[in-house]
């Protein structure tokens, strides 16, 4: 029989208060943003991990997790209103790899900025289908959080191991479950269908 025995490592005193910043530079960066969209009239919708997060801490704040980046999606006509707010804020315009998006300032880490995506455009080239149109509810006072289905819908696309994770968040605070398989386009439905079939995976 194996015997596990715990090991600890020694770390800076200040790590808790570091942890504690990465989670505040988050929020900050979102309510900054949204607020800007907000005063601009224009529609977009908060995606992503601020996303997730908002509509499973309307059932259970303790299963939160925390994300690096904001996600917004806008409607493409607006981005030139958009980009002149933002660098009037502060923010720095970039292009990485076709992706657009505005960093703190100019030595900002890529992860660490807000990212924009475009609705009714394919998020990745290898996507079968378009980011969904802007949809919000109000799940919070300060900004607009994409309507459950479409934020369901966009985790399922990414197909990624890291969007399949907030589905099982969402599925465990019984947000999602089987009733929406049927409303779902079959390729979106099997995705789900597989992540239900494997809660531990």
């Amino acid at each position: 029989m194996t015997t596990w025995t715990a090991k600890t490592v020694s770390m800076n005193g200040d790590i808790l208060d570091r942890m504690e910043r990465a989670v505040l530079k988050v929020r900050e960066r979102l309510l900054r943003s949204t607020t800007l969209l907000n005063q601009l009239g224009v529609p977009y919708a908060v995606v992503g991990g601020n996303a997730v997060a908002s509509w499973v801490a309307t059932i259970d704040e303790g299963a939160v997790r925390t994300t690096r980046d904001v996600d917004l999606l806008i409607r493409r006509s607006d981005l030139p209103a958009i980009a002149a707010a933002f660098e009037q804020a502060g923010f720095v315009y970039f292009n990485v790899q076709g992706r657009e998006m505005f960093r703190d300032h100019i030595d900002s880490k890529p992860s660490d900025a807000i990212h924009l995506l475009f609705a009714g455009e394919k998020m990745r080239p290898d996507h079968l289908l378009p980011a969904p149109e802007i949809e919000t509810v109000d799940v919070t006072d300060n900004f607009r959080v994409i309507a459950l289905e479409s934020l369901l819908s966009m985790k399922l696309m990414s197909n990624r191991r890291k969007d399949q994770v907030p589905i099982q968040d969402m599925i465990g605070v019984k947000r999602i479950d089987e009733t929406w398989l049927a409303n779902l386009p079959p390729v979106l439905a099997a995705r789900l269908q597989q992540i239900l079939d494997t809660p531990e995976s």
